[in-house]
């Protein structure tokens, strides 16, 4: 790993890409602290996603410092018949059964109708620290494999740390606003715990050797946010052809009101 200042249209390529891969992260991130957090009491919510947020990224810049290190822990310690197992592996596996556990259970709550049971004053359903720790495994499997592909497209520490602060700033600004969105639109906190879902399968299968192409992933979660925010406009722009027609109706007639 070098630490050069030097700039170079090929460097700048490098921080872009890395930059954009390290916000989709982010959002993955603030999605599930944002319904993680959302089982806390509402004075504890705010402080859990920016704790959350904050960790995350020191974490993923402390990892940065033992890339040398990250990188032996692709290399396999154990078989399985003729497939082997690395760390790397393991971690995602676990990452990815714990992150598929979390979105199912919310999905059932959903079902269950329990959100709407506790509506006005939520029902905590999980301490702080039980919160916390769970948003820290989820960081830990997020920020290996950004590490992992981060060293792959540049050994500049430079670079790797300068798109990871500026990602996270912008996610850490951001995240009360997609929190509040989240958790207002049924349809959207739904959609979020089917890609938690989706990176949940991507995260096992990767970890079990099987190589999906991640723009087969995150392609279909942008078509999908599309349609997601084309019904959201359609659905607010019939609200307020209700809410005119609602004013039309209920206006007097001034000529048909009789004088005395």
């Amino acid at each position: 790993m070098e630490f050069d200042l030097s700039l170079s249209p090929d460097l700048i390529a490098v921080f872009l890409t890395l930059f954009v891969l390290e916000v989709v992260l982010g959002v993955d991130n603030v999605i599930f602290i944002s319904i993680l957090a959302g089982r806390l009491p509402q004075h504890q919510q705010a402080l859990a996603r920016r704790l959350g947020l904050t960790l995350a990224m020191l974490l993923r810049v402390g990892l940065i410092f033992f890339a040398g290190w990250i990188i032996t822990l692709k290399d396999d310690f154990f078989f399985l018949g003729e497939m082997g197992f690395s760390w790397k592996d393991l971690i995602l596996i676990a990452g990815g059964v714990f992150l598929l556990y979390k979105a199912v259970q919310e999905i059932h709550h959903k079902f269950e109708g329990r959100d709407e049971e506790h509506s006005g004053a939520q029902l905590a359903t999980a301490t702080f620290g039980a919160v916390l720790v769970q948003i820290l495994a989820l960081d830990l499997v997020f920020s290996l494999d950004s590490v992992i592909t981060a060293v792959g497209m540049t050994t500049n520490m430079i670079v790797i740390i300068a798109a990871v602060l500026l990602s996270f700033t912008i996610m850490l600004f951001a995240s009360g606003a997609i929190f509040r969105f989240v958790n207002k639109h049924p349809t959207v906190k739904m959609l979020a715990l089917s890609f938690l879902l989706l990176i949940g399968v991507f995260l096992v299968a990767e970890g079990l050797g099987i190589s999906i192409d991640k723009a087969l992933i995150y392609g279909p979660m942008v078509f999908a946010i599309l349609v997601e925010t084309l019904n959201l406009v359609s659905q607010r722009r019939a609200q307020k052809r209700r809410l005119a027609r609602a004013e039309s109706t209920s206006e007097p007639d001034i000529e048909s009101v009789p004088t005395v």
